[in-house]
């Protein structure tokens, strides 16, 4: 029996919505949570204050993956190409500092790789990456209903029109790290 080398990432790619649903279809992923982190407002924070955009905190997903099975950096290498790493706080009609692109790093040899994989990733995209490369300080896990919010949800307008091509362009660019 092969043991396994559970390790965390911790990303934000706009909706957290889109990024867990990326997350949850590759393999040697074993979880996959919606959150939030990178803020200073005190205590846990609420969906409804996450969106004023005055918290300072981001959607971000945390991702437990056996890294016996999948790299950190094949983990970054998806997370950059399943969504836009160069537009500021953004990710298409979503705006605001809540939707930036951001990794959060555990610890020195993940801000490593992260930084080498943003430098050279840069030249696939037409303008430069904009990814917050930043310590994680906490997490907040966000409410139940933001949980497995695509496989629960798949029908529904946002599901439909902004997660199922994120979807497409995973299974196009990534088949080989599908379940």
């Amino acid at each position: 029996m092969k043991t396994k080398n559970l390790q965390t990432a911790v990303f934000g790619g706009g909706c957290f919505w889109c990024t867990e649903a990326v997350f949850q279809e590759i393999k040697g992923v074993e979880k996959v949570v919606s959150g939030y982190s990178g803020g200073n407002a005190p205590g846990k924070p609420t969906y409804r204050e996450i969106c004023s955009g005055l918290t300072g905190h981001a959607e971000v997903v945390q991702i437990t993956f056996d890294a016996n099975t999948i790299s950190y950096t094949d983990i970054l290498v998806i997370f950059l190409t399943t969504h836009d790493p160069t537009t500021l706080n953004r990710q298409g009609a979503d705006v605001g500092t809540q939707y930036r692109s951001v990794i959060f790093y555990l610890n020195d040899n993940q801000k490593l790789i992260a930084e080498s994989v943003v430098e050279d990733m840069a030249h696939y995209f037409d303008n430069p990456i904009v990814t917050e490369i930043s310590p994680l300080k906490i997490f907040y896990e966000a409410e139940d209903y933001h949980q497995n919010y695509y496989k629960n949800n798949a029908t529904a307008g946002y599901c439909s029109f902004v997660i199922s091509p994120k979807l497409s362009k995973l299974r196009q660019l990534h088949a080989d790290k599908l379940k």
